[in-house]
């Protein structure tokens, strides 16, 4: 499969094709990053929600069945300060479900553990040596980063706007992810928070490709093969895809999650920060409607979940989503129920065969 519009990224990265899996924090683990890279993609690891001896057990994991370049993924937002009178309020606010669900309003919940990318998640990385480093929230401290060079490693992370485009490439990534607005998950900003003026793929991919030197790669609302052939018609080298993965045997997701992704249509998504404080695309329910999607109510990233995480536990057993994070793009109608190794080769054979058609 050579007849790509644009090769940068696969000779970059050192992969057969320009597709990327997005790495989805708790969704995804070695076996879908695996299936992926076997059949050509990079396959990535998340790793902001797993420990140090788990992220080993991933990676090793991941070597053992396969040589095909790693990408590991991490999370670079600030620690927020503790704030005791929002978190009251926070929890205030959510007293009625509590009771309607008969959930321990007194009792401590857990803390949220995504851990930002420091000196000892550094130290991993220059153990375990992966291909590929992405980062999301923007890059580590400079020192950081250098070492993260140094192993060999390429860098990539998301831009949500052409100014975090330039200011990334200026602070040394090798490719750029272009996130559009339709993504699922957690939006990559970091300059700006104002949802407001966020910017939809098709508009901001080609605005970032003509702004910096460095490969970009788009991702958001990309399902199908349409989908990708236009991105590298705005000038892309590479597409990532998640929401198309979460449909994957491979991908760890719930029951109650993967029947909200088949009933999602494409105005079925918003975003919200109610379920960790920053701003991420999920499948609108209860919850979201009923506070509101964004709300200042919610403590900082990643503290505003731990107060939802007995709602959670009270109402998802039973088959309810109302209380729970269901993450996903604006595409999720394109989802095909395939193993992810699978849907990477169909999704570049029809990729190819529309460039062939001229």
């Amino acid at each position: 499969m050579s007849d790509w519009p644009d090769n940068r990224i696969r000779d970059l990265l050192g992969i057969e094709l320009p597709i990327v899996q997005a790495p989805m924090a708790g969704a995804n683990g070695s076996a879908l990053a695996i299936a992926v890279a076997e059949a050509g993609g990079l396959g990535s690891q998340p790793c902001a929600l797993l420990n140090a001896e788990q992220i080993r057990v991933e990676v090793a994991t991941f070597r053992a069945a396969s040589r095909k370049p790693l990408n590991m993924n991490f999370f670079c937002h600030q620690p927020p300060q503790p704030d005791a009178e929002r978190e009251a309020r926070w929890r205030a606010r959510l007293k009625p479900y509590y009771e309607e669900l008969g959930a321990d309003f007194d009792a401590p919940y857990p803390p949220s553990n995504r851990a930002p990318f420091d000196a000892d998640l550094c130290t991993l990385v220059e153990e375990l040596r992966p291909e590929v480093v992405s980062f999301h929230f923007g890059l580590p401290q400079a020192e950081l980063l250098a070492r993260v060079k140094a192993t060999g490693a390429k860098v990539i992370s998301s831009a949500t706007t052409v100014a975090e485009a330039v200011w990334l490439e200026r602070h040394g990534c090798d490719a750029i992810i272009a996130m559009g607005l339709e993504a699922g998950g957690h939006r990559g900003t970091f300059l700006d928070l104002d949802m407001n003026t966020q910017v939809g793929l098709f508009a901001l991919l080609p605005q970032v490709v003509d702004a910096v030197r460095v490969p970009v790669i788009a991702a958001g609302g990309i399902g199908d093969a349409r989908g990708i052939a236009a991105a590298f018609m705005l000038g892309a080298s590479a597409v990532q895809l998640g929401t198309a993965y979460l449909f994957c045997p491979e991908a760890k997701v719930s029951a109650v999650h993967r029947r909200a992704l088949h009933e999602a249509r494409d105005d079925s998504t918003a975003l919200t920060n109610i379920f960790t404080g920053r701003p991420a695309r999920s499948i609108v329910n209860r919850i979201m409607r009923e506070i509101g999607p964004l709300t200042d109510l919610a403590p900082e990233f990643p503290l505003a979940g731990g107060a939802l995480a007995p709602l959670r536990a009270k109402s998802e057993p039973g088959g309810s989503g109302e209380f729970i994070n269901l993450w996903s793009g604006q595409a999720a109608r394109f989802g095909r129920v395939l193993p992810a190794g699978e849907l990477t080769r169909k999704l570049a054979e029809e990729a190819l065969a529309r460039f062939s058609r001229g």
